[in-house]
């Protein structure tokens, strides 16, 4: 996974505490309304926030570009 920080996000969305189903429902909302290679810039600072949004990205497509907990960039995929 690269760095990518210094690419500019196309929305932000600040998810704080939520647990892994909440945080996952909010992630597919939200990275679903971006066009694709649109890149969603998400603070979590759910304790299981690294690994639920790295399995996420995983399971379905998008890229993970960073994580530095808590701040998360993921890219929409072209899927």
């Amino acid at each position: 996974m690269a760095d990518q920080s210094s690419t500019n996000a196309t929305a932000y969305w600040d998810a704080g505490e939520l647990g892994c189903g909440q945080l996952i429902v909010g992630l597919k909302r939200r990275v679903s309304q971006l066009a694709p290679g649109s890149i969603l810039e998400v603070t979590a600072r759910g304790p299981g926030a690294r690994i639920d949004i790295f399995v996420w990205c995983r399971m379905t497509g998008h890229r993970l570009l960073s994580e530095a907990h808590p701040i998360y960039r993921i890219q929409r995929s072209d899927a």
